[in-house]
C-alpha cells in the first residue's frame, strides 16, 4: 500500500475456501505490517481491497502489534490480560475500531506469547534465563558425545517427525501428517530452519523455525526421553536463539503461551511475557454472525485430534452445515470419523 511515493503498509492475504453460502474467509496471520501512524489508513484501504476483489465473509487479522499496556510480568493472570483488552481504545487502536474491526475470540495464533530480543551477547541472554534453566543449558553443553546443528538429511528429518508424533501423543495435541511437514521444508526453502541435538548418531531433540528478516517464529519442537534426561531441549533452545542472532534476526518468537507444561518450559527463557493485539475481524457479509457462531463448534472438534475429524475432512460442507445448525439451536454437534 502506498501514500504517494511512500510505502505505508503490506499484507499477505490468505483466502480459505468455505462451504456455500460462506464463500471464503480472508485471513492475515501476523499482519498487516504498518507503522503506528499508518495503521488506520492501511486497514481501511486493505478492507476495501479485499471486499471488492475477493468478496469474503470477513477479513480476519492477527497483526504483530503489541497490545497497549504490554509487555506483561511473567505469570500474569487472565484477569490482568482482560483488563488490558477491555480498556477503551485510544490512538491507533481506536483507528482499528473505526475501520470496522472488532476483537474476536476465534483465535488462530495465540496472542499471549514470548518474544525475546536475541541481539545481545551470550552472557546477557543467559542472564534472562531462570537460574535452574541456566544450569540445564550448561549441563547439556557439557554432555558427552552431544552436538547441536542443522538437519540436512532425510533420515534425520524422519527422526524429527517421529519425535514430533511422540511429543504430540505425550502432550495430547494433534499433528499434521509427515507430507505436510516435508512440504514446509521444501516450500519455505532457506526460510525454514530445522535445528536439532544429537547424542552420538541419534537425533534426540529438535526445534523448527520459520525466519523472516527480523523475526524467528517457532513452528514446532520436541524431545525424546533420552534428550529429556540429558536436558538437551534446554541447550537446543539456547543454541537456536544464538543461531538466529547470527543469521541477523532480532526477535525470537516462542509462538504462544498456554497453561500447559510446554508453555512452562518456554517461560524459563525470559523474565517477561508478551501480549500481541490478537484476532480482529471486520464482517463483510450478512452471514458473518452465523459463521462466527459456527466456527468454535468446528474448532472444538479439531482440538480432539486429527483422526477425530476425518469425517469432517471428507465432507467439510456437511461438517460446517452441522455446526451452523448446532449454533442456531444452541446444542453442540459432534462429528464422528
Amino acid at each position: 500500500m502506498h501514500d504517494g511515493d511512500r510505502t505505508i503498509g503490506s499484507a499477505q492475504v490468505l483466502l480459505r475456501t468455505l462451504p456455500r453460502p460462506f464463500r471464503s474467509l480472508a485471513y492475515i496471520p501476523r499482519g498487516p505490517q504498518a507503522a503506528e501512524e499508518d495503521r488506520g489508513p492501511v486497514l481501511a484501504a486493505l478492507t476495501e481491497y479485499v471486499r471488492t476483489t475477493h468478496r469474503p465473509i470477513a477479513l480476519s487479522i492477527e497483526p504483530d502489534w503489541e497490545q497497549p499496556g504490554a509487555p506483561l510480568e511473567k505469570g500474569a493472570d487472565e484477569t490482568q490480560i482482560a483488563v488490558l483488552q477491555e480498556r477503551a481504545p485510544v490512538g491507533w487502536l481506536a483507528e482499528v475500531e473505526a475501520a470496522g474491526f472488532r476483537r474476536s475470540t476465534n483465535t488462530g495464533l495465540i496472542p499471549r506469547t514470548l518474544i525475546v530480543d536475541v541481539r545481545a551477547d551470550d552472557e546477557t541472554l543467559m542472564k534472562g534465563l531462570t537460574s535452574s534453566t541456566r544450569q540445564n543449558v550448561r549441563k547439556s553443553f557439557r554432555a558427552e558425545g552431544v552436538r547441536f546443528g542443522e538437519v540436512t538429511t532425510d533420515g534425520d528429518l524422519d527422526a524429527v517427525l517421529a519425535i514430533n508424533r511422540a511429543t504430540a501423543q505425550r502432550a495430547d495435541f494433534a499433528v499434521h501428517d509427515d507430507a505436510y511437514h516435508r512440504g514446509i521444508r521444501d516450500l519455505l526453502g532457506d526460510r525454514s530452519r530445522l535445528l536439532a541435538a544429537w547424542e552420538g548418531e541419534e537425533l534426540v531433540a529438535f526445534v523448527w523455525l520459520v525466519v523472516s528478516g527480523t523475526t524467528a517464529f517457532e513452528l514446532y519442537g520436541g524431545v525424546n526421553l533420552r534428550g529429556m534426561k540429558l536436558r538437551l531441549n534446554y541447550g537446543l533452545k539456547f543454541h537456536a536463539m544464538t543461531q538466529m542472532r547470527e543469521a541477523g534476526v532480532s526477535r525470537y518468537d516462542f509462538n504462544g503461551l498456554l497453561n500447559d507444561g510446554i508453555s512452562d518450559f518456554k517461560r524459563q527463557f525470559a523474565t517477561h511475557e508478551d501480549l500481541l493485539l490478537g484476532t480482529w475481524d471486520v464482517p463483510l457479509s450478512p452471514l458473518y454472525s452465523t459463521f462466527e457462531r459456527a466456527l468454535p463448534v468446528v474448532r472444538r472438534g479439531l482440538k480432539r485430534g486429527v483422526p477425530a475429524v476425518r469425517g469432517a475432512l471428507r465432507d467439510p460442507r456437511g461438517a460446517v452445515e452441522a455446526a451452523v445448525r448446532a449454533a442456531r439451536s444452541g446444542k453442540p454437534q459432534s462429528t464422528t470419523a
